[in-house]
């Protein structure tokens, strides 16, 4: 019980949440690309076009977050440079898409932002391509 309520953590404790956290977003992350990459040509017209750089190059932008960057996250290979995007993507989902409806249908991609933003900052660990290059 008393390592239970302690704030303590190992070092191994710490790796092994970090993998947790970088494979489960990563890994739910990959649908939302796959989709992406599956009907492109059916969703490049109606996608939103942000910053007015078009909807199909958005598309493009949000197809290689989603997926490509996503399964670099899961490996763990060049995580704080790949998670990036992600964030990019998340907050242009909460903040455009869904009007910051944080409670509301802004919810998943909230969830997301929160998590990518904490990878981020945590870096990928030591149970990752990274972290055995030593990076």
């Amino acid at each position: 019980m008393k390592k239970l309520l302690s704030t303590g953590y190992t070092d191994w404790a710490f790796n092994i949440a970090v993998l947790v956290l970088r494979t489960g977003l990563g890994l739910m992350m990959l649908p939302h690309g796959y989709d992406k990459l599956v009907h492109f040509a059916a969703k490049k017209n109606t996608f939103i076009n942000f910053l007015g750089i078009g909807s199909t190059f958005s598309l493009s932008l949000s197809l290689f977050a989603e997926f490509f960057c996503a399964m670099f996250v899961i490996i763990g290979l060049f995580t704080r440079f790949t998670v990036l995007p992600l964030i990019i993507g998340m907050a242009v989902a909460l903040f455009k898409a869904h009007d910051a409806a944080i409670f509301g249908g802004g919810e998943k991609a909230a969830l997301y932002l929160t998590g990518f933003i904490a990878i981020f900052l945590l870096g990928p660990g030591k149970a990752s391509v990274d972290g055995m290059m030593g990076k």
